[in-house]
């Protein structure tokens, strides 16, 4: 049960020394070709809190990607305007307003030609930073999106997994500490297994960072599970609804929003809770080489019916049901470490109840193992736990 590394580092190692700015649209409106033609965007307004994650989603032809390209005047409005801290974008050159801009695309777009310190340090070497600072900045990102900069700093990307090049990505558009961050299906190209750990792993860091992220998605899970607040868009570039994500399922505003969001709204609401709401249960941790007896005795005493193999750096191996504990698999009364059956989902505090459930009925066994950011076992969930949130009121739950 291996994974990626992790897109976060130790708190006192913070290189974020800028908080997010408000991202304002006033009547933003975009029109390709004459004034008869439908537009595709149409008198968008809304406001972004400085510090949050707004997603724009929607069918596709909504103009979402149009709309988040509009922020950074790759594409030119043509009429309203963008605001970020007041200040209107327009006023602005285009090449130093997308420099105070991070952008991570689906693709990530790292240069092959160029290592990942070179791809990290494209900004900063733009802005003329001396070297010195250049290179402690990109040590720091590559350390906070969980990769060890002694190992990654010379590698090219084609070295990459698509999980390591998104990483990449996510350092490059951080490099110069934007206050604002344009995000277009950044997790998109990853496999599913991957993009729910990037995501719960983004979340993180945004809680580190607390920049202000415009994240265009077609997937209305991943809006709610990542969103602040959420801007439903029809075709045409027409707001539907710009809300949070509790009130949007639990009120539409419109037929069309009700149907886009699909009919299991109730267990959408799920995605509401993480993982880290639910209080963890105390895991029974069995090591090879340890005594049957040893586990056995500790499993008699706790409240759960597997122990869970764990290896020397208490990272989830497998689980080990009580009964193997006293057949001829063990050895001279010792543990062998394959032993245990693997599929233990692998849960971060981040992960939404929903997400949790899902990997939880998909394993051998009806738990979950909670690890922090090193894959390091914290507490275990089950499925009667969520199962038990899920018999409460709607709104209990």
């Amino acid at each position: 049960m291996t994974a990626e590394p992790a897109l976060s580092s130790s708190p006192d190692d913070d290189p974020g020394t800028r908080s997010g700015a408000v991202v304002e649209l006033e009547h933003l409106t975009k029109r390709y070709g004459p004034s008869s033609t439908p537009p595709a965007v149409n008198n968008l307004s809304l406001t972004i809190p400085a510090g949050e994650i707004c997603v724009l989603v929607g069918p596709s032809g909504c103009g979402k990607t149009t709309t988040m390209k509009m922020i950074n005047r790759l594409v030119e409005p043509t009429g309203g305007r963008v605001l970020i801290d007041g200040e209107d974008v327009a006023g602005l050159p285009a090449v130093e307003l997308r420099r105070r801009i991070g952008y991570v695309i689906q693709q990530v777009g790292l240069f092959p030609h160029l290592t990942v310190a070179d791809n990290t340090a494209v900004v900063p070497t733009l802005l003329r930073w001396p070297a010195p600072r250049i290179r402690a900045r990109v040590d720091e990102l590559l350390d906070l999106v969980g990769l060890e900069p002694a190992a990654y700093r010379d590698r090219y990307p084609a070295e990459l997994s698509g999980g390591e090049r998104q990483r990449i990505g996510v350092a490059r558009a951080l490099a110069a500490d934007p206050p604002v961050m344009l995000m277009d299906e950044p997790f998109g190209a990853v496999d599913p297994i991957r993009r729910d750990r990037l995501q719960n792993e983004f979340l993180r860091l945004q809680a580190r960072v607390r920049k202000t992220i415009v994240f265009v998605t077609h997937d209305v899970d991943e809006a709610i599970k990542m969103a602040d607040q959420i801007a439903i868009l029809q075709v045409g570039g027409v707001l539907a609804q710009y809300d949070t994500p509790e009130a949007i399922l639990a009120q539409p505003a419109s037929e069309f929003v009700e149907h886009f969001v699909g009919a299991d709204r109730g267990l959408k609401r799920l995605s509401l809770g993480r993982v880290r709401d639910l209080p963890l249960l105390e895991p029974v941790l069995a090591r090879s080489g340890e005594t049957a007896a040893e586990v056995q005795r500790r499993l008699d005493a706790a409240e759960v019916d597997y122990a869970l193999l764990v290896d020397a750096r208490n990272r989830p191996v497998g689980w080990i049901e009580a009964g193997q504990l006293g057949d001829g698999e063990v050895r001279d009364g010792r543990l062998p470490e394959d032993l245990a059956m693997p599929g233990a989902p692998l849960l971060m505090p981040e992960s939404t109840l929903r997400d949790a459930l899902s990997a939880m009925l998909g394993s051998s066994v009806q738990l979950g193992a909670v690890v922090d950011e090193h894959d390091q076992v914290i507490g275990l969930i089950s499925v009667d736990q969520i199962a038990q949130l899920m018999r409460r009121a709607p709104d209990d739950a």
